[in-house]
């Protein structure tokens, strides 16, 4: 039987820390499904349109990588989606606080759906998209912290 993780974030932009879990998610499950969330709290730099077609471009090469977006609650979304798993990054000691309260409500919500956490590797730790998109913006180089595709499509919206 296939097993399918859901990878949820907004990929604003997806980074090479975010490529690191993905190919780490597939050597536990068939499936992963990157799960693009609108992002409620900040304005994102990339549409969701653009956000889709640069993971698209990214992932392409990666045999069991899914690209959807979602706009509803997890759970409900990981459920009709048969997955078994949401898979979650945790980067440094202050994203596990939160990521703890979120695992702990989706299981309220739905028991059957676990929550792994993953770490990426040492040379990501640091990686946020956010800190991508500062760098970017100032003119700074991002080789090597997100795909090629992502480098250039930066360059273009930070183009004075």
């Amino acid at each position: 039987m296939s097993k399918t993780a859901i990878y949820p974030g907004t990929f604003d932009p997806i980074t090479n820390g975010h490529i690191d879990l993905v190919n780490r998610t597939l050597t536990i499950f068939d499936t992963v499904i990157i799960a693009v969330a609108p992002s409620l709290k900040k304005v994102p730099l990339f549409t969701t349109e653009e956000r889709i077609n640069l993971i698209n471009r990214a992932v392409k090469d990666i045999r069991g990588a899914r690209i959807e977006a979602f706009e509803s609650l997890l759970v409900d979304y990981a459920f009709k989606r048969k997955s078994v798993a949401i898979i979650r990054g945790l980067r440094v000691v202050s994203d596990f606080e939160y990521e703890l309260q979120m695992a702990l409500m989706n299981r309220r919500l739905n028991a059957n759906i676990e929550t792994v956490f993953m770490m990426p590797s040492q040379e990501y730790t640091f990686l946020s998209s956010t800190l991508v998109k500062e760098v970017a913006s100032f003119g700074g180089p991002v080789k090597g912290l997100v795909p090629g595709v992502v480098e250039r499509a930066l360059k273009k919206k930070f183009k004075k």
